[in-house]
């Protein structure tokens, strides 16, 4: 009954959205790529919003539900059938009725199966696609032939592209430059090592009195350039975003200067490289969001970049749905955190091989813990830090993480503001 009930929803939401789109035919800004993707999503919006009526997806809605929800307007249900109902009968008002609607939408598109590209490229055609980068090893392989399936089940966006839309992609990616040749439609690049359409250059961590508050860099197109900078958050991964958004506000007419004053304003989401502050003056980055190889490699690389750190501590959750990539995975991995964090601390029984790769490569036995659950490892980090230590917390979304940080954060009121996952359908799963 469930599932029969969820299908009526889905079709009906789809239905409502298509009518709505055909209607206002707002230009459309579609993001996929297995890591960035809801940081750039953001980072789009933070730098078109004061030049153009925007709206972009909310947290994370990415989905086949989620897609069509932020085309009209709504919010998540959740569990509650009564309020999906209630969304179904404004849908049908908004799609026929509403009359001021957004001049751009900013969509952010996921997958985790075959076809679910296709379930939402049957209705909704973009006018931009944006590509974030695509991994030799993506998240969610698990339920995919091979990585290769994974790459072509996300391009299929750009197959849904408008004949004259643009591609804006990420000119540092290997794996999205072998798929240009295929792309019949207007190229602009962007990149932060080699010079593209749009460079982002000289990124850096900012600090006041020793502590890391953010981060900045420069974007270059043609003869200009422009400062950014972003309080929070820190990460290369805010350079490429940052090009992106750029690059996708020149595309809609939007001078470089103009995207650059308005992306300084970004706040960044929870969970993705935000600084929070720990216990002890210690420095928190939470990036509890979601974890792949790729994304954990960028995250240590982060942590490897903080200056002025006592000690660096890495806290490594599970990276799931990597099927039969885990365990090499993890363990190469783990090969990197020598040099990077002082000490290692794992949550999971994949994680364990996290630990494996980091003894193999030198790590010391005993600057490795090891945990099965966030509530011990949250109660026993409390334990291990230090006045000045910088931490590092990443792991996927099933570990939920998040939980470490609440446990070690200076301001634990505040955990519903700064933490990922706090709605109260969260609280009961």
């Amino acid at each position: 009954m469930k599932k029969i009930f969820k299908s009526f929803v889905t079709k009906t939401l789809i239905f409502e959205a298509s009518l709505l789109l055909k209607r206002r035919k707002p230009t459309i800004v579609a993001i996929t790529g297995s890591v960035g993707k809801t940081t750039t999503k953001d980072a789009i919006y933070a730098a078109i919003k004061d030049s153009v009526l925007a709206r972009k997806s909310e947290k994370s809605f990415n989905s086949e539900i989620g897609v069509p929800l932020t085309v009209l307007g709504l919010p998540n249900a959740w569990n509650n059938p009564i309020y999906w109902l209630k969304n179904l009968i404004d849908g049908m008002f908004i799609a026929l009725f509403q009359k001021d609607y957004p001049q751009v939408l900013v969509l952010e598109t996921g997958i985790d199966r075959p076809g679910d590209m296709d379930a939402l490229t049957r209705w909704l055609t973009p006018d931009i696609v944006v590509l974030t980068c695509l991994p030799s090893v993506p998240v969610h392989v698990e339920y995919f032939s091979s990585p290769e399936q994974v790459v072509q089940e996300k391009m299929k966006l750009v197959s849904a592209l408008k004949p004259d839309g643009v591609v804006v992609y990420n000119a540092d990616d290997t794996i999205i430059e072998t798929q240009l040749p295929n792309i019949l439609q207007k190229v602009v690049g962007y990149s932060r090592y080699k010079k593209s359409d749009y460079t982002s250059s000289d990124d850096r961590i900012v600090y006041s009195d020793n502590i890391p508050t953010g981060s900045a860099y420069t974007i270059s197109h043609q003869e200009k350039s422009a400062d950014v900078r972003v309080s929070d958050t820190i990460g290369s991964v805010q350079a490429y975003s940052g090009a992106a958004a750029v690059a996708v506000a020149g595309v809609l007419g939007i001078s470089l200067e103009q995207a650059a004053t308005s992306l300084s304003q970004l706040r960044t989401p929870n969970g993705r490289l935000r600084l929070v502050r720990g216990i002890k003056s210690t420095i928190l980055i939470d990036d509890t969001y979601n974890s792949s190889p790729i994304a954990a490699e960028q995250a240590l690389e982060t942590l490897r970049e903080v200056r002025f750190a006592k000690r660096k501590i890495a806290v490594l959750g599970d990276m799931l749905e990597l099927g039969r990539y885990s365990s090499e995975e993890h363990e190469r991995i783990g090969g990197k955190i020598p040099g990077t964090a002082d000490l290692l601390l794992t949550v999971g029984v994949r994680a364990r091989q996290f630990a494996q790769g980091a003894l193999d490569a030198g790590m010391p036995e005993n600057k490795i813990l090891q945990y099965d659950n966030t509530d011990r490892a949250g109660k026993e980090l409390q334990n291990i830090l230090q006045l000045g230590d910088v931490v590092l917390v990443k792991a996927s979304q099933g570990v939920r993480a998040e939980q470490i940080i609440a446990e070690v954060m200076a301001e634990p009121e505040r955990a519903e503001e700064l933490l990922v996952r706090q709605d109260r359908a969260w609280s009961v799963r």
